[in-house]
């Protein structure tokens, strides 16, 4: 059935971007544990040193004053809520993986419900990145409403 490895690939590639972020996601939460006890302002410093960019360029010194007000309080805050999203992109991912039908209900949900805040912000501000996160996830929220609608008995 053609309809059939479609849907799978469909589904496949979702959950691969989904686990992709969770990754992503759980990486940074362990890099911001690991900066805890630590001066980040210093730290991001040493990185730019290390890869020689410009530490007058307007948006170092943006980010620098930005990572010099992190205290040891704000990191843990930051590393359990990427913690908390990388485990609902965990969750997506592996159900749709595994072709569970409440992955794809869970991953609509929980997908469409940030839309909101993605128009604000692009709204707010835009940008080639937040278009394209917008796009990216107006995208899944419609494939996966029209292959549960194309697909309705699949358990």
């Amino acid at each position: 059935m053609p309809g059939k490895a479609t849907h799978g690939r469909g589904l496949r590639l979702i959950a691969a971007f989904k686990l992709l972020k969770a990754l992503a996601l759980i990486a940074v939460g362990v890099g911001a544990l690991r900066l805890l006890h630590k001066d980040v302002a210093a730290v991001a410093e040493h990185w730019i040193n290390v890869f020689r960019v410009d530490p007058h360029n307007h948006f170092i010194d943006l980010l620098l004053t930005k990572l010099s007000i992190l205290d040891d309080r704000r990191l843990k805050e930051l590393s359990v809520g990427t913690f908390v999203y990388a485990w609902i992109f965990l969750v997506e991912g592996v159900g749709l993986a595994l072709g569970k039908r409440w992955a794809e209900y869970f991953t609509i949900i929980t997908t469409s419900s940030l839309l909101p805040i993605e128009i604000y912000e692009l709204a707010r501000r835009v940008s080639v990145g937040r278009s394209l996160a917008l796009l990216i996830n107006l995208a899944i929220v419609a494939y996966l409403v029209l292959e549960l609608r194309r697909y309705p008995k699949r358990i």
